[in-house]
């Protein structure tokens, strides 16, 4: 039996990418292979987080208001540091709706371990001008992504560079997924104007068609 450490779970409103205003059960790990820049949440352990096998996470969980539900968002941190842990939940939690991986596309192995497991992958493509991390290969995990439901997630600022549009719009159409833009949340209100935003998404429609803009509209709504 496999325990692991989740900093929170609760019902709530999808505020990013395209499945925007679903109502999805929110689990939280706390570990995180990464330390990006613009991260607003606290995953430690040792600040609130509790320790829970499959079985009982399963039973906390499935005694929530869950009606309607569209689908369980396993998020963090990142939780394919929890794949031993989620080779036990999955198969339980399946139950209760689709299940919705939010992961920054670096850990292909693990995913593959449980890839069929998964129904629904939101992916982030971590750009150095805003995450501040450097050396993050996301090519291998989009192709352990064949046959998924899978879109992608970019976080950018004003700092965010021709270079990196042209990177990352070419990963988009060499694996044929949908990118959705979100500028950088200062607070409830976004780091960059308009008229920036409107110019980035225009740079990269030059590159490749599917590409929109979505903010993080739970911060604007005040939802979790």
């Amino acid at each position: 039996m496999t325990k692991t450490f989740v900093k929170e779970f609760f019902v709530s409103i999808q505020g990013e990418g395209p499945f925007v205003g679903y109502k999805q059960l929110f689990i939280r790990f706390c570990r995180c292979n990464l330390k990006c820049k613009y991260c607003d949440t606290e995953f430690l352990a040792s600040t609130g987080a509790k320790e829970y096998s499959a079985q009982e996470l399963f039973d906390v969980v499935s005694a929530l208001d869950l009606t309607g539900l569209h689908s369980i968002s396993l998020t963090g941190g990142e939780p394919l540091l929890e794949t031993e842990f989620l080779k036990e939940f999955l198969p339980l939690a399946r139950g209760l709706g689709r299940i919705y991986l939010e992961t920054n596309a670096t850990l292909p192995e693990q995913f593959e371990e449980i890839k069929d497991l998964v129904d629904i992958v939101s992916a982030d493509i971590k750009l150095e001008s805003a995450a501040g991390v450097k050396g993050c290969r996301h090519d291998a995990f989009f192709a352990a992504c064949t046959g998924k439901n899978l879109f992608a997630k970019i976080v950018f600022d004003n700092s965010i560079t021709d270079e990196e549009i042209a990177a990352t719009a070419a990963l988009a159409k060499k694996y044929d997924f949908e990118l959705v833009l979100s500028p950088v949340m200062l607070g409830d209100k976004m780091s960059v104007t308009t008229e920036f935003i409107s110019a980035v998404l225009d740079k990269y429609l030059k590159h490749y068609d599917r590409v929109r803009v979505i903010p993080q509209v739970h911060k604007f709504i005040g939802v979790e």
